[in-house]
């Protein structure tokens, strides 16, 4: 399996989050994982982080439930910094309601949906889909 250098997991889900680390590491799926709570305190690092020339993960796991700033405030508020630097977003979600799916399925910054839990067989999925979206950057 291909592997990248940066992931981001953005839930406010303890469980979620060990489970998505954990698979993570055993599946040699990224050299770093960013973990926030929610999306206010991504939104911080991650703009501190792009302002001092850093690096922007290349995968994002975003949940759409969380306190303080939702998924959709999040993809709101960094927009234009992830498609300046191409970052691919993955709706992590436990909501099994169509229109947030599909929502998110046609919002232009989002890559697909993954259903929770995470598992071992959809992490080569979410690298392959991760990949294919730079290909068709380079080519576009």
């Amino acid at each position: 399996m291909k592997k990248v250098k940066t992931a981001c997991i953005i839930d406010d889900d303890p469980i979620s989050v060990m489970i998505a680390k954990k698979l993570m590491e055993l599946s040699n799926f990224c050299s770093n994982i960013l973990v926030f709570k929610d999306g206010q305190e991504a939104v911080t690092n991650l703009k501190e982080n792009h302002a001092s020339g850093g690096a922007m993960p290349e995968i994002i796991l975003l949940d759409l439930n969380m306190p303080v700033m939702n998924g959709w405030e999040f993809l709101n508020s960094m927009s234009p910094i992830l498609e300046q630097q191409k970052c691919s977003i993955f709706i992590v979600t436990s909501s099994i309601d169509r229109s947030d799916l599909e929502r998110a399925r046609n919002h232009k910054d989002v890559v697909d949906c993954v259903v929770k839990p995470l598992t071992h067989q959809s992490l080569p999925g979410i690298l392959n889909k991760c990949y294919e979206q730079k290909q068709s950057i380079r080519r576009g």
